[in-house]
């Protein structure tokens, strides 16, 4: 009954499902675990806000629960696109590896610009091999760019930046406040998130997770980007269950309606780097002001102490940084970085963002006091770090057909598939009520 701060034990939920990711790490037992926190804290909600007589039992399926940590949807008749920008990768360097992230336009610029090359592949290795990774990294990330060193664990615990991270709390509750919730009598066991408003403000992939695990239960999840703004790739996966539409920040009419979604908004999830949201005017002080009522959820990459605070960063990044991809080189023996096999930091934090949610409402709804919930990927890599390995069954390489959904989900892309949920509760399971949808393909306002 307290808001939660790790994840549950083992015995808390119901397991289902055979099957597990081949790694170096608890990728599988991560996935069962993150999953069950968001369930075990909706049956708490469901329970302190009267619509069972007892908290639901929670049940995870194994197999699919790892098998979403992958892409979810199958597409009929039509291709995803590459996740990849074609500089995106692993380099060797003079001394060692790095990561280079070129997904966005400005990242790949910086990281072009830094190493004065033409922007292909054989053209970036040939000017990496001359750069020790470490002034490398640095000077990317200098000029507003996103790369990451490959470390040891145990030179990562030793950077200032893994020691602050290894400090934190995996959940960090921050500025308790109470608030109000706004009734919602539509609400049932069945769907206990029905009419709840959740305003998303986040990128790839955690923050898209969480939200799209709230639209599961019901909640209206109603997603911002700035004109122009798509995920190639990843979209379709992530936007399951939501309404997608463009504002312009900048623009007077786009911050007067954005501040008309956030006073009308129950929960605030967000990913922007610390300070950004303050640089566009929508600090702590004025959320509070504008949504005194809102649970908020934020994280970012690095952690939110230590001199990387600030740093941009994404799982593949966090994963070179915090020694996961030198780990699984070393159990792997090859001389190549070897990361886990799935993005497992993202959709494990995107999880317990969900989870954080989920619970912060369940305190407002029992009179308590509610704090701002804070994660990020790099404290996710050391909750991945001390797990240990148990789970069983066959090695996962790709779903099979009997893991789809039977029905052909009419994306904004084209029809598809959709892996079956991987979460259920006695009263309740997993569903959503809107196929994905391309990014600025609905207006922004709430439609109840």
């Amino acid at each position: 009954m307290t808001l939660l701060t790790a994840l549950p034990a083992p015995g808390s939920y119901c397991q289902a499902g055979t099957g597990r990711w081949s790694s170096a790490f608890a990728v599988t037992e991560l996935a069962n675990a993150s999953i069950a926190a968001a369930g075990l804290e909706l049956a708490q909600l469901i329970a302190a806000l009267n619509l069972a007589p007892v908290a639901p039992e929670v049940t995870v399926d194994q197999r699919l629960a790892s098998l979403w940590f992958s892409c979810s949807l199958r597409p009929v008749g039509w291709e995803l696109p590459s996740l990849w920008d074609p500089i995106a990768g692993n380099y060797k360097t003079a001394d060692g590896w790095i990561r280079l992230h070129t997904n966005l336009p400005q990242h790949r610029r910086a990281a072009l610009q830094v190493l004065g090359c033409e922007g292909n592949r054989s053209g970036a290795e040939a000017a990496v091999r001359h750069w020790q990774a470490g002034i490398l990294e640095k000077e990317i990330v200098t000029a507003g760019g996103a790369a990451a060193a490959m470390r040891s664990r145990a030179d990562w615990l030793a950077h200032p930046q893994g020691s602050a991270v290894a400090a934190e709390p995996l959940i960090h509750w921050i500025s308790p406040r109470k608030i109000q919730l706004r009734n919602r009598p539509e609400a049932t066991a069945d769907r206990p998130l029905a009419g709840l408003r959740v305003l998303d403000l986040t990128r790839v992939l955690a923050g898209p997770v969480s939200t799209r695990t709230l639209a599961g239960f019901g909640a209206e999840v109603l997603r911002i980007d700035p004109p122009g703004w798509d995920e190639p790739g990843v979209i379709s996966d992530i936007s399951l269950g939501k309404r997608m539409a463009f504002l312009d920040l900048r623009s007077n009419e786009g911050r007067q309606r954005f501040e008309t979604l956030l006073s009308n908004t129950d929960v605030l999830v967000h990913g922007y780097r610390p300070g950004a949201l303050d640089g566009l005017g929508y600090g702590a002080d004025a959320r509070r002001r504008i949504a005194p009522n809102a649970v908020e959820v934020t994280l970012d990459a690095y952690g939110w102490t230590g001199p990387w605070a600030l740093r941009r960063g994404f799982d593949s990044l966090v994963q070179m940084s915090a020694g996961i991809a030198d780990t699984g080189r070393v159990q792997a023996r090859t001389d190549n970085p070897h990361p886990l096999p799935v993005q497992a930091l993202d959709h494990a934090t995107g999880y317990l963002m969900a989870a954080a949610a989920l619970s912060a409402l369940a305190a407002a709804a029992r009179g308590e006091e509610v704090p701002v919930a804070r994660l990020s990927l790099a404290r996710t890599a050391e909750l991945i770090a001390g797990l240990q390995k148990h789970a069983e069954g066959l090695e996962l390489t790709k779903p099979a057909d009997s893991d789809y959904n039977p029905e052909i989900e009419n994306s904004g892309w084209g029809p598809g598939r959709r892996l079956a949920a991987p979460l259920g509760l006695d009263t309740s399971r997993m569903r959503w009520d809107r196929p994905a949808s391309r990014c600025g393909s609905a207006p922004a306002c709430w439609l109840q």
